[in-house]
């Protein structure tokens, strides 16, 4: 019979009048990778915060190897041997890499009230090394790396302390195929060493590869707890959602022909350090798709197509003969475009629901003397908040009290109000659950559909293969290779291009 690590005894927490965990109660075992699903919004980040300090507990009890713990920070779950890697960056700006792995423990390295920072720059290297991460420099400022580095920073910052119980909360989604080999690699370590991973994933066939136990939530309320090795993931999807999810889930059709109408044209982009001589068009109704390692440069192709980056060189020109230079033009002439980094360059966090989903379309919503019409903006924010079925109280709240997979479908839902005609969708799906995932591949049909044109990119291979009429494979930087759509594709031959 397996060891009891974690009970979580009738277990509440609430915002505003949002009940986000009523009454939950389950156990985790020593040595094992317990994961926790639900739709966006069932609770599963909710709980999870309130074990490693992030949020207070309103209410019930967290008891881990015999000992009630309730810790007020991270720094005091990570005394208690409770660590966690959070759905978004949980690094912070202005430090060094070594100043955000020891963050909170600073005092290891210090001695009669100075820092030593060579011997905390010498520890965090040899950490960095250990986990295969040499290329990062634990006295470099965190600032001078992508999305994808600072999350292996905080997987070394999360597990160094060899934690009790490590939350992985959404984490994968964020990762490369090789990052995500080295995180599978720690909660393979973590495990053996007879301690517990609890996993947070919204892709189900991974969830079931590699968890031993699964809990389920749904709108906060504890729905049951099985062997992964006993279900499947039509058995999870009932689970998770109360009802069969039926339909199509990527595109059905094969051998449509795409418009021979060029809406847009990349000659020659180059960022320096990034991408090297990108060259492409986007066709009226056409799903491109952008593939590659996070390395490879595909998420700064999004970037420059947007007028993002501000030392791109090259050209990028729309079928009207505009060159799209800067932001402000790219929104003019309905060019739409969501970033992989989603809390710091797709949302704002402190402006409400509504706030966020009017922003680009306030030229649209002025009423009489060309001021801005609250009556306006409350009906478009609703209507297309209620599209995207947003888990709220109402379009007031604050996208900061969201889940993750909310806020993307607020990001989502202010684009879809906008009506662009191009739209540059980087990582859309990540962080959000498999219904709604459902309904973003079907929205993203329509839209072809009507002749939008889509720029897709994407580290989830299935997702280009299922979606993407044409598939642009990059690597280090350049383009590599060019696949289009086929039922015969499959994830190998994509891989084939990307390594």
């Amino acid at each position: 019979m397996s060891e009891i690590r974690l009970e979580i005894k009738d277990l509440c927490k609430t915002f505003g009048i949002t009940r986000a965990v009523q009454n939950v109660s389950f156990n985790i075992n020593k040595g094992e990778v317990h994961a926790l699903i639900g739709e966006n919004g069932s609770g599963k980040s909710t709980l999870t915060n309130m074990l490693t300090g992030i949020y207070s507990i309103d209410s019930g009890h967290f008891i881990m190897d015999g000992k009630e713990v309730h810790p007020k920070n991270q720094v005091e779950a990570n005394n208690e041997g409770i660590s966690i890697i959070v759905q978004e960056l949980g690094t912070l700006s202005g430090l060094t890499v070594a100043e955000n792995i020891f963050l909170g423990h600073e005092d290891m390295f210090v001695k009669a009230g100075i820092k030593n920072t060579n011997a905390m720059n010498r520890r965090a290297n040899e950490l960095l090394k250990e986990y295969g991460f040499d290329r990062i420099k634990a006295s470099a400022y965190i600032d001078d790396y992508n999305f994808e580095d600072r999350k292996l920073v905080e997987i070394v910052k999360a597990t160094y302390f060899k934690p009790k119980i490590v939350v992985i909360d959404e984490t994968t989604t964020a990762l490369s195929q090789e990052g995500r080999e080295e995180l599978y690699k720690q909660m393979d370590r973590i495990r053996s060493e007879g301690d517990t991973i609890i996993f947070i994933s919204h892709d189900l066939p991974e969830v079931l590869e590699k968890s031993d136990t699964i809990t389920i939530l749904r709108d906060g309320v504890y729905i049951d707890t099985v062997k992964s090795s006993e279900v499947t993931v039509d058995d999870l999807k009932r689970l998770m959602v109360g009802r069969e999810v039926t339909g199509n889930y990527y595109r059905a059709d094969y051998g449509e022909e795409v418009s021979d109408e060029v809406v847009l044209t990349a000659k020659g982009l180059t960022v320096p350090g990034q991408i090297k001589d990108v060259s492409f068009t986007l066709h009226k109704g056409e799903i491109l798709g952008f593939g590659g390692l996070s390395e490879s440069g595909m998420h700064e192709v999004g970037k420059a197509v947007f007028g993002a980056s501000y030392d791109r060189q090259g050209e990028v020109t729309l079928a009207d003969g505009t060159h799209i230079n800067d932001i402000p033009t790219a929104i003019k002439k309905s060019i739409a475009y969501t970033s992989k980094d989603r809390d710091n360059e797709s949302v704002v966090m402190n402006q409400s629901i509504g706030e966020n989903i009017c922003l680009p379309s306030l030229d649209s919503l002025k009423g009489g003397a060309g001021l801005l019409s609250g009556k306006k903006m409350k009906d478009f924010a609703g209507k297309f908040a209620s599209e995207m079925s947003v888990k709220m109280v109402n379009t007031d709240q604050f996208v900061s009290d969201l889940s993750g997979g909310n806020k993307q479908k607020v990001v989502l839902a202010r684009w879809i109000g906008k009506d662009s005609d191009i739209v540059v969708l980087d990582s859309p799906t990540r962080g959000i659950d498999i219904k709604v995932k459902q309904d973003i591949y079907q929205l993203m049909d329509r839209m072809r559909k009507s002749g939008k044109s889509i720029i897709m990119i994407s580290e989830e291979l299935m997702e280009l293969i299922g979606m993407c009429d044409r598939i642009i494979i990059m690597k280090d930087g350049e383009i590599n290779g060019e696949l289009m759509r086929s039922p015969d594709m499959d994830e190998n031959t994509l891989i084939e291009k990307m390594v």
